[in-house]
C-alpha cells in the first residue's frame, strides 16, 4: 500500500469517527431536550390532575355540606342582643349563642377607670357546648344562632338542626345577680345516638384585673367548686405559673373568682368535672389568670326535661351572696357565702359571728371606712384589755421581784450552778405565787383575733374604693411613692401605712422585751439575745410581705399597735410597784404559813419546782456515780 492510499484511509477513518461522534452528541442533546420537555409535560399534567382533584374534592365537600344538617348554621354574620335588669347588663352574641359581655350596673362598684365593673368582654370568655350526633357534631361556639322571643330581661338563642332545634334560653331574675340558662332539644330524637344522655361543656375565661394590685388580687383569685358531699374546694392560689387538676368528681357549682367578684355556674343536677386548670397571665396585661374547666351535664335528647343552669354574676359580698342563694330556692345547701374567704374553721367563726356584724353595724352609721377601722380597733382592745392587764401585772410582779432574783444570781455566779439557780428561782416564784408564763398566755389568746382580721379585711368588699387620708382605696396598697418598675422583695412602690405599722411594731417589741427580761435570769437573758434581735427584725420582714397588702389592713394594725403602746403606758402609770410588792409579800407570808407538800404541788409553779428538784436529784446521783468511777 502506497503512501497516498494510506493517507486516504486515515482521512476516511477520521471523517467516519468524527461523523459518528457528532451524531452521538447531537442525539444525546436531543434526548436531553426531550427528557426536559417530557418532565415539564409530566409536571403540568400532575398540576392539572391536582387541580381537577381539588375541584372534585371541593364539589364533594360542598355536596356533603349541603347534606350536613348544620351547614347553614356555619354561615352567618355576628350580631349581639342586650338583656338587663336593675343590677346587670348582659350582651349576648349569636356566634355560639353565649354571653359576650357582663356589666354590673350598681354604682357602688366602679372599675379602676371609674366606669361600671365589667366582668368580661369580647373574647375574654367562651362557654362551648358539645354534642355528638349520628352524622354531625354540635359545637356551639362554631355555629350561628338566631335570637328569638327577645325581651328586656331575656331571650332565646335558637339553632335549627335537621328537622328540629337546639335552644338556649336566657332569663334575668328581677333585682338580682342571677341569670337562668336552660338548654333544650326539640325534635332531635333521630339526630343523636340512642345512648346520648349528656353534653360536654368547656368553659374558658381570661380573668380581668379589677384592682390596682396585681399580686395582691391574684392571691385571692382562684377556681372554686362545691362537691355533692357539701365540701368546698379550690385550686391552689399560689405556687407555680399553672395549677391543674384532672379528676372525675360530681359538683354542685363551679366558680371563677377574683378578689371581689365571682361568676358561679350552678347546676340543678350534679356536673361531672374532668379537668380544671388555672394559668397565670403576664403582669401588666390587664388580666390575672386563664381559667379552664371541662365537665359534662345531663341532657335529654327528647327535650322533655331541660338542662337547667343558674349563673351568679356579681360581687363577693356576704349578704348579697346569701340573698341570691335564697332566690334559687334550692333544697341543697349551696353555701355561696363561702366565696368570701374568712379563714380556717375557728378563725372563720370569729369573722362570721363577730367581725362581720361589727363591720356591718359600723358601716351602716355612714362613717368613713378609716374611722370604722379605728372604732373597731378600740372595741377589740377594750375586749382584750383584761387579758392585756393580766399580762402586764404578771410582768410587773417579775419586775418588783427582780432584786430577789439578783440576790439568787449573786449567790450562784458559776455556770456549773445553773441548775441550783434555776431551782431557787422556781422556789421564789412558787412562794410568791407568780408565773413566768403568765405574761405570755393572755397575749397568745389574742392571736386568733389578729389572724381573723388578716383574713377578713382584704375580703370585705365594702372596703373597696373607700378613700382615707392619702389612700384612695383601702382595699389595695397606698403607694405614696411609685417608681414604675419592680424591685425584688419591695415591688414598684412604698406603702406609708405599712411603714407606720412596722414602726409601731418595733416600739411594741421594745416594750415587750423590757417586760420579759424581768422574768429571766442573767443566763437566760444572754441566751435570748438572738431571739431579741429576731423580734426587732420581724417588722422589717413584715414590711417586705405587707408593702403590697391592703391599706385598710395595714391601717388597722398600725392603730392597734399605737393603742397597745398607749395602754401599756397607762398601765405603767397606774401601777404602784410598792403596793404590788406589798401584796406579793402578804401572799408570800400566807403561803409560807400554809405551805405543805400537797399545797406545794397543787399550783403550776409548785409542779414546776417539784420537777426541777427531781431533775436536780437525778443530776446529783449521776455526778456521784461518775466520781466513784
Amino acid at each position: 500500500m502506497n503512501k497516498n492510499t494510506l493517507t486516504a484511509f486515515v482521512l476516511m477513518a477520521v471523517v467516519v469517527f468524527g461523523f459518528m461522534t457528532y451524531e452521538n452528541y447531537a442525539r444525546r442533546n436531543q434526548m436531553e431536550e426531550q427528557m426536559v420537555l417530557d418532565s415539564i409535560a409530566r409536571v403540568e399534567a400532575e398540576k392539572e390532575a391536582k387541580v381537577k382533584l381539588k375541584e372534585q374534592e371541593k364539589k364533594a365537600a360542598e355536596l356533603a355540606d349541603t347534606l350536613n344538617p348544620l351547614f347553614e348554621a356555619h354561615q352567618g354574620k355576628v350580631s349581639t342582643q342586650v338583656i338587663e335588669n336593675e343590677l346587670l347588663r348582659i350582651t349576648l352574641t349569636n356566634k355560639g349563642g353565649q354571653m359576650q359581655k357582663v356589666e354590673l350596673k350598681d354604682s357602688t362598684y366602679k372599675s379602676r377607670e371609674g366606669g361600671n365593673v365589667v366582668l368580661f368582654d369580647g373574647n375574654d370568655q367562651n362557654m362551648r357546648l358539645m354534642l355528638d350526633g349520628k352524622t354531625a357534631n354540635i359545637v356551639t361556639d362554631e355555629l350561628f344562632f338566631t335570637p328569638t322571643d327577645v325581651k328586656k330581661d331575656g331571650l332565646t338563642m335558637h339553632l335549627p338542626v335537621a328537622n328540629g332545634s337546639l335552644d338556649i334560653i336566657y332569663s334575668l331574675r328581677p333585682n338580682s345577680y342571677i341569670l337562668d340558662m336552660d338548654v333544650q332539644a326539640t325534635g332531635l330524637e333521630g339526630f343523636f345516638p340512642s345512648k346520648t344522655n349528656a353534653m360536654q361543656i368547656e368553659w374558658t375565661e381570661n380573668m380581668k384585673q379589677q384592682e390596682k394590685g396585681y399580686d395582691f388580687e391574684n392571691r385571692y383569685s382562684t377556681v372554686t367548686y362545691r362537691d355533692v358531699d357539701g365540701d368546698t374546694h379550690e385550686l391552689s392560689v399560689s405556687g407555680g405559673d399553672e395549677e391543674e387538676d384532672e379528676f372525675e368528681e360530681k359538683v354542685k357549682w363551679i366558680t371563677y373568682k377574683t378578689q371581689f367578684f365571682s361568676q358561679v355556674l350552678i347546676a340543678e343536677q350534679p356536673l361531672s368535672v374532668s379537668n380544671m386548670s388555672s394559668q397565670y397571665l403576664e403582669k401588666g396585661s390587664g388580666y390575672l389568670k386563664t381559667y379552664k374547666t371541662s365537665f359534662a351535664a345531663d341532657f335529654d335528647t327528647k327535650g322533655v326535661k331541660l338542662t337547667n343552669f343558674h349563673l351568679y354574676l356579681g360581687p363577693n359580698k356576704f349578704s348579697t351572696l346569701k340573698e341570691n342563694e335564697q332566690l334559687l330556692a334550692s333544697s341543697d345547701d349551696l353555701d355561696l357565702q363561702s366565696l368570701v374567704y374568712m379563714g380556717w374553721p375557728i378563725i372563720k367563726w370569729i369573722n362570721r359571728f363577730f367581725f362581720l356584724y361589727a363591720f356591718d353595724f359600723l358601716t351602716s352609721l355612714g362613717l368613713n371606712m378609716g374611722i370604722v377601722l379605728v372604732l373597731l380597733t378600740l372595741i377589740v382592745k377594750f375586749l382584750v384589755f383584761p387579758l392585756m392587764k393580766k399580762s402586764y401585772i404578771s410582768s410587773a410582779n417579775m419586775r418588783v421581784l427582780r432584786p430577789k432574783m439578783d440576790e439568787i444570781n449573786a449567790k450562784y455566779p458559776r455556770k456549773e450552778d445553773a441548775m441550783l439557780k434555776q431551782q431557787e428561782v422556781m422556789k421564789l416564784y412558787s412562794e410568791y405565787g407568780v408565773s413566768p408564763v403568765g405574761g405570755c398566755l393572755p397575749m397568745l389568746i389574742q392571736m386568733p383575733i389578729w389572724i381573723a382580721l388578716f383574713n377578713f379585711i382584704p375580703n370585705y368588699i365594702e372596703m373597696r374604693g373607700e378613700s382615707f387620708l392619702w389612700a384612695d382605696d383601702l382595699s389595695t396598697y397606698d403607694d405614696i411613692i411609685n417608681w414604675g418598675f419592680n424591685i425584688w422583695g419591695v415591688g414598684d412602690h412604698l406603702s406609708l401605712f405599712c411603714i407606720l405599722w412596722c414602726v409601731s411594731t418595733v416600739f411594741n417589741s421594745v416594750i415587750t422585751q423590757r417586760q420579759q427580761q424581768y422574768a429571766m435570769t442573767d443566763e437566760q437573758q444572754q441566751q435570748m439575745k438572738m431571739m431579741k434581735w429576731m423580734t426587732y427584725l420581724m417588722p422589717v420582714i413584715f414590711f417586705f410581705s405587707f408593702n403590697s397588702y391592703s391599706a385598710g389592713l395595714n391601717w388597722y394594725y398600725f392603730i392597734s399597735g399605737l393603742v397597745s403602746i398607749v395602754m401599756m403606758w397607762f398601765l405603767r402609770k397606774t401601777t404602784d410597784d410598792a403596793d404590788l410588792l406589798s401584796k406579793l409579800e402578804k401572799r408570800h407570808a400566807e403561803r409560807k404559813a400554809n405551805m405543805g407538800d400537797k399545797k406545794k404541788t397543787s399550783s403550776l409553779m409548785g409542779r414546776l419546782q417539784a420537777m426541777q428538784e427531781k431533775q436536780l436529784e437525778i443530776l446529783k446521783q449521776q455526778q456521784e456515780r461518775n466520781n466513784k468511777r
